[in-house]
């Protein structure tokens, strides 16, 4: 069963979160309808995004097999065969149009919407897949808007509208991530002396400014969100503050990246660090405050 959970990276759901992001942030959080909604937003990208992790790595058997780590992946390893990973794809792809089909009645007009979004990604991460993940910038660029529609998805299957700023903070915080990762990557391919068309038209010193920058501009995204009109009106003032946790969880992810020269995923590192963890906890918990008993 393991091999299975490898092949589906269900580790790797923890991205879709984001779909929450909306319901969270409008104070909806105890709605069970909205919350029942988000749930099967987050069910639908989750197969979603096992389905094209399948596909990435049924692509990449070959290249996959020569890199230290990912020649552990069920595929490369020969763990699952080929044909057992086509078979669960289309099993995935059938499942996510079979829960849209049977929901329309209860999701009515939203549904729609959403479905565009799923489809919108799936077709995007094909493209990603097969070219775009061979084209410097576009490849990390296109990660980060993965992760707007995962945002956009939560809105539009709730009916929730998203600030501008939330959009654009979350498209900046996914190339935090994405930057990051191909930095590690770089850093193992400078031990290894093996290295990948991925990584073409990147080097450390690249990745280490894009970073640094995508990091400012992450904090000022999440800066302006919380003075925008609309948050102030909604929140207590005092959500400024929040900032705090912000700006010391960036900055220790940056410690652990460009100090201590931590090769692993950002998903790996946030997963692992007590401090970064511990960090999301008081953030999350001081905005459950400010939404929830700002009075």
């Amino acid at each position: 069963m393991k091999k299975y959970f490898k092949l589906l990276r269900v580790e790797q759901w923890v991205k879709n979160l984001f779909v929450f992001v909306p319901l969270f942030f409008s104070g909806n959080i105890k709605n069970i309808d909205l919350l029942s909604k988000s749930i099967f937003a987050f069910i639908i990208f989750s197969l979603a995004a096992s389905a094209v992790y399948i596909l990435n790595d049924y692509n990449d058997i070959e290249a996959d097999k020569k890199h230290p780590e990912k020649r552990r992946r069920p595929l490369a390893s020969g763990a699952i065969s080929k044909s057992q990973a086509i078979a669960i794809f289309i099993g995935l792809i059938a499942a996510d149009i079979a829960l849209v089909f049977f929901s329309q009645a209860y999701f009515q007009q939203n549904l729609w919407k959403f479905a565009t979004i799923i489809g919108s990604y799936f077709l995007m991460n094909l493209a990603y897949t097969f070219r775009l993940k061979h084209v410097p910038i576009i490849d990390i660029s296109i990660i980060a808007l993965g992760f707007v529609l995962r945002v956009l998805a939560g809105g539009y299957i709730t009916g929730i509208s998203i600030s501008q700023w939330a959009i654009l903070l979350t498209f900046v915080l996914a190339l935090v991530l994405a930057i990051g990762k191909r930095r590690g990557e770089l850093i193992n391919a400078q031990i290894s002396g093996k290295t990948r068309k991925a990584l073409d038209g990147y080097n450390v010193q690249f990745a280490d400014i894009a970073l640094s920058i995508s990091v400012t501009l992450a904090i000022v995204c999440y800066l302006m969100f919380t003075l925008s009109p609309e948050v102030q009106a909604k929140f207590h003032q005092r959500v400024f503050f929040t900032v705090i946790f912000v700006v010391f969880a960036f900055l220790r992810y940056l410690q652990q990246t460009l100090v201590y020269n931590r090769t692993e995923s950002p998903t790996k590192i946030v997963y692992r660090d007590r401090y970064i963890q511990v960090t999301l906890l008081l953030w999350v918990a001081a905005f459950l405050i400010q939404i929830y008993f700002k009075k």
